[in-house]
């Protein structure tokens, strides 16, 4: 699934894969923001971990958990 975040005064903005489902990343989120944490931890397919400082969060949006189709289609 594809997760883009918004940071606040910065004209990009933050973009990665992931294999988490929308359900759990939905829900981290809203726990770090209900419970004034300084960060919100997330991770890519890769890997690679993202922390972003949720008083800087402009937005979150989650993709769409369908997966791509590879081929012609008739």
């Amino acid at each position: 699934m594809e997760i883009r975040i918004g940071i606040v005064n910065s004209p990009r903005e933050l973009g990665f894969e992931t294999s988490q489902a929308a359900a759990e990343i939905e829900q981290s989120v809203a726990s770090a923001l209900e419970s004034d944490a300084k960060y919100l931890k997330l991770t890519d397919e890769a890997g690679k971990l993202y922390i972003v400082p949720t008083a800087s969060l402009a937005y979150i949006e989650l993709g769409t958990e369908k997966t791509r189709r590879v081929g012609f289609v008739a």
